[in-house]
């Protein structure tokens, strides 16, 4: 390096760090098991409905572990937090491969749901939060756009292993996968805070005091006891209903409508690809318009993508929607982060993000579980496609009723700055 020339700021490190973690956790923590359901069903004899129970009960136990996820992170960091996750998930994905009880089989699932709080988006967005404000949007966005492929590498990978070697041998493959690259680099790279390293947020030369008070942030308290807050928490919570129900039962819901598994798998994989542009769109767009504005935008294309689904499955049809969704599941993904930090600044980033997370969650956990009853009760998945539509309607409608909330929230987040 030529003297003088500045050193790249280590934020990037640590956004293209979690950009490469978070596709490889999302791609076989979450991804993988839509892949793995079918053969699971026939070769353990288990219904369709305790499997998918496994699976919701991860992602309740995930939301529980919200809140103490994202105080520690606060206080501590996230390096320990997401190295110990990282080592527990593998462990655990490794045990999937051998499980032969459904007492096992949640077990596992349940300690699954440890460690996706901990290894996942909110640990993730709380280090971008912190190390970030004015490029937030395209730290995010970096993070996002290779873990917005999570879906398109691993799912079709998945197939390919599930054909080459059963479905265990490639949970079992997964699972080492998961914590060779993993566990390395989270020990290796995050960092807590940028004054650790004598920085500031961006890389900015200005000091701490200089720096306005939405980077330091409204308390904990303040942001629960506004209207505004609930009300995106609900919006947000129902569409995390439909596309879970979609995303889960989306390739069974392929196969039932006359399409190969390797073909559903790839068209699942798509939407990874999709999400990405969806990501790419929303970094500039950010600039430009209010947060809720383009969370408006992206809850509407929801309704539009789920609603071509109940028109037919043809390949065009499917093909729009992959298109549409995508799209609006990647820039989702960014605007609920931003929209928390804009709001509510980032000292209590964590815990505050974290509340929001566990009724996401908790709204959005019997999401495939509701998903399997209906399609069991009607034989069918058009009452699944009715219900993830209504929620996308009526979460719209939420977050246009919560901009007449907003005003008084950043008045708020200009003073109230002390902890709680």
């Amino acid at each position: 390096m030529r003297a003088g020339k500045p050193a790249p700021y280590y934020g990037w490190y640590l956004a293209i760090t979690l950009a490469v973690t978070e596709t490889i956790s999302w791609g076989i923590i979450y991804y993988s098991f839509s892949v793995f359901l079918a053969p699971m069903e026939q070769d353990l004899g288990w219904s369709r409905t305790t499997l998918t129970g496994g699976f919701s009960l991860m992602w309740l136990i995930t939301g529980v572990m919200a809140f103490p996820v994202g105080t520690w992170i606060d206080k501590h960091g996230a390096r320990a937090l997401m190295t110990a996750g990282s080592v527990g998930a593998s462990l655990l994905v490794i045990l999937w491969s051998q499980v032969t009880t459904e007492t096992a089989f949640y077990l596992i699932w349940a300690g699954l749901g440890v460690c996706a709080a901990a290894v996942l988006y909110e640990p993730a967005f709380a280090v971008i939060a912190q190390w970030f404000h004015r490029r937030r949007s395209t730290a995010l966005a970096i993070v996002t756009f290779a873990a917005g492929l999570a879906s398109t590498i691993f799912l079709p990978l998945s197939d390919a292993l599930l054909r080459g070697f059963g479905w265990r041998t490639a949970v079992l493959l997964l699972g080492l996968f998961l914590a060779s690259i993993t566990i390395p680099l989270h020990a290796l790279r995050l960092r807590r805070r940028p004054a650790d390293l004598g920085l500031q947020p961006d890389g900015a030369s200005h000091t701490v005091d200089a720096l306005p008070s939405a980077l330091r942030g409204v308390s904990l308290r303040a942001a629960l006891h506004g209207r505004a807050f609930w009300l995106f928490t609900l919006a947000f919570g129902l569409i995390s209903v439909s596309a879970a129900a979609i995303r889960v039962h989306f390739i069974p819901f392929l196969m039932g409508s006359g399409i190969d598994s390797s073909t559903a798998a790839f068209a699942t994989g798509a939407i990874g690809i999709m999400q990405v542009v969806g990501r790419i769109i929303f970094a500039p767009l950010d600039q430009r318009f209010s947060t809720r504005s383009i969370v408006i935008g992206v809850f509407a294309l929801h309704i539009v993508a789920l609603s071509i689904l109940l028109f037919g499955q043809s390949m065009i049809l499917i093909g729009v929607f992959i298109l549409i969704f995508g799209a609006a599941q990647g820039a989702a993904t960014l605007s609920r982060p931003s929209l928390i930090a804009e709001l509510y600044g980032v000292s209590h980033y964590g815990r505050i993000s974290s509340i929001m997370a566990l009724f996401l969650t908790l709204t959005s956990t019997a999401a495939p579980l509701i998903a399997s009853l209906l399609y069991e009760g009607a034989d069918s998945y058009t009452p699944v496609l009715w219900m993830v539509v209504i929620f996308a309607v009526i979460a719209t409608g939420v977050v246009i009723l919560a901009g007449r909330e907003r005003g008084g929230t950043l008045r708020a987040s200009t003073t109230a700055t002390q902890p709680g």
